[in-house]
C-alpha cells in the first residue's frame, strides 16, 4: 500500500469483511477508508439467498450485476438483474432481500455509510 494508494483482489481483499471493500470500517489511514460510501464485491453460488427482509432506513443502495443471473426482492416488486451491467437503485427505507440464480458476481454501494 502506498501513501495514498492502493492496489488488490477484490475476492480476497474482502475475505474478512463479507465482501466489503471501502467504508467506515476500514483503518482510518487506509486510503479505502470512508465516511461517504461503502463498496462490495459479491461472489454468490446458484440459490444463495439472503432470506429476511433487510431494510437500509437512512442509505441509497446501488447493486450492479458483473456475471450471472440475480433476483433483487424490493417489497413492492421483483427485478432481475440478466445482462451484464444491469442494475438497480433503491432509497432509504425500501426493505429488500435477494437471491443468485446462477452463479453471479454483484457490486453493492451504498452511500451515506452508517
Amino acid at each position: 500500500m502506498g501513501d495514498n494508494w492502493y492496489s488488490g483482489n477484490a475476492a480476497e481483499d474482502g475475505q474478512e469483511t463479507r465482501g466489503w471493500l471501502l467504508g467506515h470500517f476500514r483503518p482510518e489511514n487506509d486510503v479505502r477508508h470512508s465516511t461517504d460510501a461503502e463498496v462490495k464485491w459479491g461472489i454468490h453460488e446458484p440459490g444463495e439467498a439472503r432470506t429476511e427482509w433487510a431494510s437500509d432506513a437512512d442509505r441509497t443502495t446501488m447493486l450492479l450485476l458483473v456475471q450471472g443471473r440475480f433476483r433483487l426482492d424490493l417489497v413492492d416488486t421483483s427485478i432481475t438483474l440478466e445482462k451484464r451491467g444491469d442494475y438497480a437503485v433503491w432509497g432509504p427505507g425500501h426493505e429488500h432481500k435477494w437471491e443468485a440464480l446462477t452463479d453471479a458476481v454483484v457490486i453493492t454501494v451504498r452511500w451515506p455509510t452508517s
